[in-house]
């Protein structure tokens, strides 16, 4: 559990999916709404649920899972934008921590699939 309170990225994930809920919360539309504070929440979700697991193959499916959500919810927001359903300069800075968050998911992966090289799947190599 404390290397995943340590972890920034898991932070971000966390204080984006906050916000995303509290930019969300008044939209009338319910669907939109949903589906975009569930992908948001995914992001955090999964990067923890990926740092439960035992096996390095395991986190490292949790954290793809992770980055797609966050492909998912960039998708979201811009459409957000698009139709008025989202302020166009707070979306865009949210749009930008997506894109933060998943390249620090993709560098996580990076760091798991080269420490499994080394110490295959018996190893421990949390940062």
């Amino acid at each position: 559990m404390d290397a995943l309170i340590s972890l920034d990225v898991w932070k971000r994930a966390c204080r984006l999916s906050a916000d995303i809920y509290k930019l969300i919360g008044g939209c009338a539309n319910f669907g939109f709404r949903d589906q975009l504070g569930r992908s948001a929440l995914s992001i955090a979700s999964n990067i923890a649920e990926g740092y439960g697991r035992e096996s390095v193959k395991e986190r490292i499916h949790f954290l793809r899972i992770a980055k797609a959500s966050s492909y998912e919810a960039w998708t979201q927001i811009l459409i957000g934008i698009e139709s008025d359903l989202i302020d166009r300069e707070i979306g865009l800075e949210k749009s930008e921590e997506i894109i933060q968050i998943s390249k620090m998911v993709y560098g996580l992966i990076v760091y798991f699939e080269r420490s499994a090289g080394r110490e295959g799947q018996g190893g421990d190599p949390r940062p």
